[in-house]
């Protein structure tokens, strides 16, 4: 879905699935989330010129043995390329930002570039702007945790996602199953 109100550019999210119904979208700026082992994506070859940030991690919120954990250095990337793009932005950029399913590291991504840009909102509105973008959003924690301590908004941004947490876990078992037998429990407990 394309964003007109919240900042000053479209904005997506989604996931690899989705990649080929985007490119005639017009994207400007792509921020692509791959797992560190995933293949290259051949799916951009068809994309006009656009601006991309490639980042490799797995969505994970805990330090696991042999997985890549989102760490600082991968969220300074994003925030500088977010600050470029608002920077420069107009009606005619559109943002992307995808992951595997277009869920958590994305809509995590998403969150933050989208607080960024608008330092005179309130973080839960970033949030809000989210969910409207991809209903399904469960952002990554950690994610949000670090690039809430390089904004300076961690406690609004982690008030703001349990809100998200807690209406998108309503009936979801499944999904709640799958975050446990993942590793995600300090997101269940993070709604409270």
């Amino acid at each position: 879905m394309l964003s007109p109100v919240f900042v000053p550019f479209r904005t997506t999210v989604c996931g690899i699935q989705e990649l080929p119904g985007h490119a005639l979208a017009g994207v400007t700026h792509l921020v692509s989330i791959l797992d560190p082992d995933r293949e290259p994506l051949t799916a951009f070859d068809d994309y006009g010129p656009h601006h991309r940030l490639d980042l490799r991690f797995d969505d994970i919120v805990i330090e696991l043995p042999e997985r890549m954990a989102p760490l600082d250095r991968h969220l300074e990337r994003v925030l500088a390329f977010g600050q470029r793009l608002t920077a420069e932005a107009g009606a005619q950029d559109h943002l992307l930002v995808h992951c595997h399913m277009g869920i958590s590291r994305s809509t995590a991504a998403m969150a933050l570039i989208l607080t960024q840009a608008r330092p005179d909102r309130p973080a839960v509105e970033a949030l809000a702007e989210v969910v409207r973008i991809r209903p399904q959003a469960w952002p990554n924690l950690r994610m949000l945790e670090i690039g809430g301590d390089i904004l300076g908004r961690r406690h609004e941004l982690l008030d703001a996602v349990r809100e998200v947490y807690q209406r998108r876990a309503q009936g979801q078992e499944e999904w709640l199953r799958f975050l446990r037998e993942n590793h995600r429990e300090r997101e269940l407990a993070h709604m409270g």
